[in-house]
C-alpha cells in the first residue's frame, strides 16, 4: 500500500540494477523504493531542475498544548 500523496506505478528494472539499489538502499537505512526517490531527486538536481518536497505526515505524539498546561 503507498502512503497517501504518493503516486504508484509499476517500474521494470534491470534485475542486476535493481540488486545494486537494494544495496545501496541497505547502508543508507532505506527501503528501496525510497533509494530510487533520492536518486531521482539527485538526478534532476544535477540537471538543475527544482523538485518541490511536499511536507511529510508527522509521527508520533501531537505537542502539548500551551492552555492544557495552566488547568
Amino acid at each position: 500500500m503507498s502512503a497517501p500523496g504518493k503516486k504508484s506505478f509499476p517500474l521494470r528494472l534491470d534485475p542486476a540494477l535493481f540488486a545494486v539499489i537494494e544495496r545501496t538502499a541497505a547502508v543508507d537505512f532505506r527501503s528501496a523504493n525510497a533509494q530510487i526517490e533520492v536518486l531521482l531527486r539527485e538526478a534532476l538536481a544535477r540537471r538543475g531542475v527544482k523538485v518541490p518536497v511536499s511536507e511529510a505526515p508527522r509521527r508520533g505524539r501531537p505537542p502539548a498544548k500551551a492552555d492544557q498546561d495552566a488547568d
